[in-house]
């Protein structure tokens, strides 16, 4: 029986501007996206009937079409049905690192994976292009997800301009396990308050997510200066999350605070928070001492680096 094993990345965002609405209900984002180590494990079998079936040992993971994995292997089966009556149906069984609902697009890489490792299952053939062009089809974060390393996102998320890959760069990320926040309420939230602000018309739009290419924080990336990249991170979000949910302001406070930290922020829509630190040694003793000051058992802590790729097989 064929089968793969796949690596499939986390993500932060060193970068979120909200610039205004999109006709199809989305905001127009422009983004700065990074590969993280912190990584799920996707193994992958050629079923031994037509059914596709998920596992997963995180009990808080679905494992029926509620998940972002289930709903790519399929699409995989409606676009490509021939294959499928090939090869038959998909065995998927995911092992959780990634904590879920982090703001850490731990559903958009583990569907990603799904659908890289059907294409090298049923032999498809698929460029990485129309993998992504696949993915966007999911959800915003899949094209990034398949991709991987360092990207500007546009449009929704899924317009993705390459970077110059990010490497030995180590942070430590914080995230509580019991704490949620809904990227659909962060969003609407960020609208009530900021949406006087958003820019209105299309040329408009672009320009300003054009001007992203050039922006600080790209030269930074450019120069690989982990200093400036870290004086420059941005999040809109934080304005309506961090006043909303006391436990990610204080962390965010707690890592600003420590000696090593070169840069703190929320991901995404959080609650996860990360700090940057200039080599691991430094990234372990920010842990140590963000424990010792939050003592709490529901705090999940990580040091991870930035990687330069995305969906890879396993070695």
């Amino acid at each position: 029986m064929r089968s793969y094993t796949l690596i499939a990345p986390a993500k932060i965002n060193l970068y979120l501007e909200i610039i205004g609405d999109r006709p199809d209900g989305y905001h127009e984002l422009a983004m700065i996206l990074q590969s993280i180590s912190l990584a799920d494990q996707i193994e992958m079998h050629a079923g031994s009937t037509d059914n596709l079936r998920v596992r997963c040992n995180h009990p808080q993971v679905p494992t029926d079409k509620s998940n972002l994995a289930y709903r790519a292997a399929e699409l995989m089966a409606a676009e490509f049905p021939d294959a499928y009556a090939k090869y038959g149906g998909i065995d998927i069984t995911i092992t959780k690192r990634i904590p879920v609902a982090a703001g850490l697009a731990g559903g958009s890489t583990n569907a990603a994976a799904v659908l890289v490792g059907i294409d090298l299952l049923w032999n498809l053939g698929l460029t990485q292009s129309e993998l992504e062009e696949l993915g966007a089809i999911l959800g915003s974060d899949v094209p990034f997800c398949v991709a991987g390393g360092t990207a500007i996102a546009t449009g929704r998320g899924e317009q993705l301009s390459t970077l110059a890959g990010l490497n030995n760069i180590y942070m430590v990320l914080a995230k509580y396990r019991s704490l949620e926040v809904s990227t659909a309420w962060a969003y609407k939230a960020y609208r009530a308050s900021f949406g006087s602000s958003y820019i209105k018309d299309k040329e408009s739009l672009a320009a300003r997510a054009d001007a992203v290419h050039s922006g600080g924080m790209v030269k930074a990336i450019l120069h690989q200066d982990v200093k400036e990249i870290a004086e420059r991170l941005h999040n809109d979000l934080e304005k309506v999350v961090l006043p909303a949910y006391p436990q990610v302001m204080q962390l965010r406070e707690i890592f600003a605070s420590q000696e090593n930290v070169l840069g703190t922020m929320m991901s995404g829509s959080g609650p996860s928070v990360f700090a940057l630190c200039e080599s691991k040694q430094q990234a372990e003793q920010v842990k140590q001492r963000v424990r010792e000051a939050i003592p709490n058992e529901d705090l999940e802590l990580f040091v991870t680096e930035f990687v330069t790729h995305g969906i890879k097989i396993a070695s």
